[in-house]
């Protein structure tokens, strides 16, 4: 059970990742690009420190008060229900 909770962690923030990489490299190319409701959606379904690390790895998004407050505070959310999920784990 652990071991598939981290798994899909590490998927999730990977896809987060992924896409803001993805985003970037259409924004330089003047290619279609991801909207950002599914950037926000990416990072929503735990995948925010992907996130959040892909706006400072790329330089993406840092100008948009939604994404510079928005992802980080999804981190810390679900920083906090992981850390919780992990504690009951060791109880138990």
């Amino acid at each position: 059970m652990t071991e598939t909770v981290l798994l899909l962690l590490l998927a999730a923030n990977v896809l987060s990742f992924s896409l803001m990489g993805a985003d970037k490299r259409r924004a330089r190319q003047g290619a279609w690009r991801i909207p950002e409701r599914t950037l926000f959606l990416a990072a929503a379904l735990f995948g925010a420190l992907g996130g959040v690390l892909g706006m400072r790895v790329f330089h993406h998004k840092t100008k948009h008060l939604r994404f510079r407050l928005g992802f980080p505070a999804l981190l810390i959310a679900q920083a906090a229900l992981v850390g919780l999920w992990a504690w009951q784990q060791l109880g138990r």
